[in-house]
């Protein structure tokens, strides 16, 4: 059995992963760590898991003194996960961190997306950076497989780069007329509750945020960009829509030659070929976020306006599964060998 941690596990990201590995079939969850609520049972904190997961929360700040563990998931903000790392990696544990730091390979890309959201610009674990995967499995499969730290992505980069990545490998598209207009539930926002998330700010309202400076632009870009061979620039809107969960991104770029629907398709069926999480929905069937609603699915719904010449693809995704805690149960599954599918293998919750 794979012996897993989970540090932050008081948050959405935590009881995700938690609820995902309470039902795989090879792992055995070893502890449960945070700064907050230390002693209480985790069913306190979260009462629909009473009588399957009771364990206590136990302090961060002593994991490195409890039994080591074969992976350990990082819950994280930003920082966090750079401190603790090193120290996992030399006990001979593996780490999948959900922030961004260890989504870039070099200080240079770090200091750029550290700079974008008000940190220190230098890493505090640059030899690792440098051994570090980006855990987008449908790009990066053969490398994750041997990474001692997978960056889990951003989950709105999960949705944009799946959405565009077919079209941009196989140059489709015109690089500099891309597009993603997107929308997320509020759970996107985190636990930690805020002023515009409360439910009479939520209730029947949505807006946009950070329309120039959001931080999962700068690993969209660089991951689209090594797909293209060269620098791509993005056009990205986020919208806060009043829904719990779930990210649309409607994913927009001008095509370089006259190619139909069947042969824009098609090149999406050959690249996600073997993916087993991403769907390319076929013809004339709309994807809808119910669809992958507690699942780890990416669905695609490829479309091609011929009086403008432009490719619409709508990428559907769960945040918190796809984006978040199912993309990092998919990396954990890699990094072991196992089937991608275990602990995973399950539809979405309709409606």
């Amino acid at each position: 059995m794979i012996r897993a941690k989970i540090i932050g596990a008081g948050g959405y990201g935590g009881v995700g992963v938690t609820e995902l590995l309470l039902r795989h079939p090879n792992v055995k969850i070893l502890g449960l760590y945070d700064i907050a609520d230390i002693g209480k049972p985790f069913s306190a904190l979260y009462p629909h898991l009473a009588g399957f997961c009771d364990l206590p929360i136990l302090d961060a700040a002593h994991e490195a003194d409890s039994e080591p563990a074969d992976v350990a998931f990082l819950a994280t903000p930003d920082g966090a996960g750079q401190q603790l790392a090193p120290g996992l990696v030399a006990r001979g544990t593996r780490v999948v961190d959900y922030s961004g730091d260890f989504r870039f390979n070099t200080p240079a890309d770090y200091q750029e997306y550290a700079t974008r959201i008000g940190r220190n610009p230098v890493h505090g674990a640059p030899e690792l950076l440098a051994k570090s995967v980006y855990g987008l499995a449908e790009l990066h499969r053969a490398a994750i497989a041997e990474a001692p730290v997978v960056g889990n992505p951003g989950c709105f980069a999960v949705s944009i780069i799946l959405g565009f990545a077919p079209a941009v490998k196989a140059g489709l598209v015109a690089l500099d007329s891309l597009i993603a207009d997107s929308k997320t539930g509020v759970s996107g926002a985190g636990k930690t509750p805020r002023p515009n998330f409360h439910y009479p700010a939520q209730y029947d309202n949505m807006y946009a945020y950070k329309m120039t400076g959001h931080q999962h632009v700068i690993e969209i870009e660089q991951q689209l960009s090594r797909l293209a061979g060269q620098r791509i620039a993005l056009t990205f809107t986020p919208q806060v829509v009043p829904v719990c969960r779930g990210i649309l991104s409607c994913c927009y770029g001008t095509l370089v030659r006259d190619v139909s629907l069947d042969d824009v398709r098609q090149v999406y069926l050959d690249f996600y070929r073997g993916a087993k999480f991403v769907r390319v929905l076929p013809k004339g069937a709309a994807g809808q976020n119910a669809a992958v609603r507690g699942s780890n699915f990416c669905d695609l719904w490829i479309n091609v306006d011929p009086r403008t010449r432009r490719m619409v693809v709508i990428s559907h995704i769960d945040n918190l599964m796809k984006g978040q805690a199912g993309s990092a149960v998919q990396n954990m599954n890699i990094m072991f060998g196992l089937d991608e599918t275990a602990g995973l293998d399950r539809p979405g919750i309709y409606p």
